[in-house]
């Protein structure tokens, strides 16, 4: 099967390495591809929030990388599955990041708390609307919320 996807924009920031902690205070630029005409960004400012789909060409596959993990290596929080966690290295290597808009400007968009590093590939971005988001209270282990205070 062949899926085509291509980057339409890049992500520019100050992170060269792929940490687990501190993103919310990242601030970076979303700037689009040469071939994305800058109207595509019409109308994004009236929004508050955006979520990115990005291809972290930093990280490593799984497999190689194991389909199951203790988060962060640790040992009190439990082995669960690749798809119980929102780890790096992932199937596919395809990222989900809702961020925050601080800007839009003519070919870019300045947002706060992108996880992706300087230079990685932007495969889409989708306004967040007010009815595209849970409307009911979310459920999560307790140890994604301790993994979240470290």
């Amino acid at each position: 099967m062949n899926i085509p996807v291509r980057a339409i924009a890049f992500i520019r920031n100050d992170r060269a390495e792929a940490l687990d902690d501190n993103w919310n205070e990242v601030v970076s630029t979303i700037e689009l591809a040469q071939d994305v005409p800058s109207e595509s960004l019409r109308g994004l400012e009236e929004f508050s929030h955006i979520e990115v789909v990005f291809f972290a060409d930093w990280a490593q596959d799984v497999p190689p990388g194991p389909w199951h993990r203790h988060p962060r290596a640790n040992p009190d929080w439990p082995d669960v599955g690749i798809f119980a966690q929102r780890n790096k290295d992932r199937p596919n290597r395809i990222l989900l990041s809702t961020v925050a808009i601080e800007s839009v400007e003519n070919r870019s968009i300045r947002v706060r708390g992108l996880d992706g590093i300087d230079g990685t590939p932007v495969l889409d971005i989708k306004p967040v609307f007010t009815w595209s988001i849970p409307g009911v209270p979310l459920r999560a282990p307790r140890w994604s919320d301790e993994l979240n205070a470290e």
